[in-house]
């Protein structure tokens, strides 16, 4: 499954969790307006599948974050998510996915949990929580595993994002500190940041 070519372009994805239905559009247009057009909505609320279809139609690639089942993956996709992320390796979760073709990004740990991602057929993980490891733990996991890409997610920002890049990350997965903000306009700031970093 090849990554969503937004993520191979502008390299961030933007992750909103708790995101409510009414501020989704304000803010897919605030990252928009910073230069970037992806925005994965996390499911642990149970008004994510009207987040993600309240966000069609606005220009942004919307995916689901946190699916932690494969019923929670096909949700997700029935409300328009074009991509699934989740903070672990599901195999039923990469069975679904590859039936219905949509790209899923598991996410991984450990060297172990690596290999059996590749083993079920996925090149490309989430590193999750990433800034705990470093950007150290990419350049080692792509020693052994030299053809897995790597997206590191979980208290990355713009002081950190550059290391992450810099050590052969495909693309960084930002959360609270650009999507939590109350305030649209920095938001807008903090997205020119990140893509001037990356």
């Amino acid at each position: 499954m090849r990554p969503p070519e937004v993520f191979l372009e502008e390299r961030i994805i933007p992750v909103a969790r708790g995101l409510h239905p009414a501020r989704a559009q304000a803010l897919a247009e605030a990252l928009a307006a910073g230069g970037i057009t992806s925005l994965e909505v996390t499911m642990e609320s149970g008004t994510a599948p009207e987040v993600i279809s309240a966000l069609q139609g606005t220009g942004a690639v919307v995916g689901a974050g946190t699916v932690m089942t494969a019923q929670a993956a096909r949700e997700a996709v029935q409300a328009g998510a074009q991509f699934l992320v989740s903070p672990h390796l599901d195999p039923l979760i990469v069975e679904w996915a590859v039936e219905n073709d949509v790209f899923y990004l598991p996410g991984v740990f450990t060297p172990t949990e690596a290999a059996a991602a590749m083993s079920l057929g996925i090149s490309t993980v989430k590193l999750f929580p990433a800034a705990q490891l470093g950007p150290g733990m990419i350049e080692a996991l792509r020693g052994p595993f030299p053809e897995l890409k790597v997206v590191p997610t979980g208290g990355i920002s713009a002081a950190n994002a550059r290391g992450f890049i810099e050590a052969g990350a495909l693309a960084v997965g930002v959360g609270g500190w650009l999507t939590g903000h109350d305030d649209l306009e920095t938001i807008t700031d903090r997205a020119l940041q990140l893509r001037q970093v990356v």
